[in-house]
């Protein structure tokens, strides 16, 4: 998963890192193994991205749903004058690949740089160029990793997640259906959202697709979306019967 703040400074990058918590509190409820391997801090706050793994039984298969452009309707805690504010904040989700599945990149298509990594991790994690950022040229897709402690792990961490997302940008590419999925081509803004967070001037969470509305807004923001997973994947079996 890659969370990406929309346009709209620290407004947006604060968002990202509310549904960045959210991911991550659902994880720790349902037991799954949730991983940030890539985060780049806002300036002045929120994350400018961040991308995490989760490993368990059936965790994209409830997670791919998420993919797509959640809003939210706040006062703003950034603002002086107390206005209301809506930000918005594009979710990206691939499954890892097998090891059978194979994706071949050629080399002289990769650009590597190596950085310090700016998340936790020690000294050694901070005081050597550990961190890898992976540029695949052709697609233009980057992956970043700083979570592990050697430029070797990282770099292989990256690999992975490249191959994951050029495998998945493939299969979009033969199924416009999985393109409308997924939806990491609309753009972070008004009228391509799944999913609206209100917390002004009353309390709502409302999926788009398919109208599940729930008034305890901070619950969900807590970890609590099972709902709206259950409600996608009955319209995904659905779609598969028709």
């Amino acid at each position: 998963m890659t969370i990406h703040p929309g346009a709209g400074g620290i407004e947006s990058q604060d968002w990202a890192q509310m549904l960045m918590r959210m991911y991550l509190r659902w994880a720790e409820r349902c037991r799954y193994n949730a991983q940030i391997v890539d985060i780049q801090p806002g300036e002045e706050g929120g994350i400018k991205n961040a991308t995490i793994t989760f490993s368990g039984d059936y965790a994209y298969g409830y997670l791919k749903a998420e993919a797509g452009v959640h809003r939210l309707v706040r006062i703003s805690p950034f603002d002086a004058n107390k206005r209301r504010h809506t930000s918005f904040a594009s979710v990206i989700l691939c499954p890892e690949l097998e090891d059978d599945i194979a994706v071949e990149i050629r080399e002289d298509d990769i650009k590597m740089d190596t950085f310090r990594a700016s998340g936790a991790g020690g000294q050694h994690v901070n005081k050597t160029s550990s961190a890898v950022r992976l540029t695949h040229i052709p697609s233009g897709i980057i992956v970043c990793c700083q979570n592990e402690r050697s430029q070797h792990k990282n770099k292989a961490v990256a690999m992975k997640i490249l191959k994951a997302r050029l495998y998945d940008m493939d299969m979009k590419a033969k199924d416009k259906k999985m393109e409308q999925l997924v939806g990491d081509k609309k753009d972070i803004a008004w009228g391509n959202q799944i999913r609206s967070y209100v917390l002004q001037p009353y309390q709502m969470v409302k999926d788009h697709r398919t109208g599940i509305e729930i008034g305890d807004v901070e619950s969900v923001l807590d970890g609590n979306i099972d709902r709206f997973l259950r409600e996608s994947l009955k319209i995904r079996v659905r779609h598969s019967e028709d």
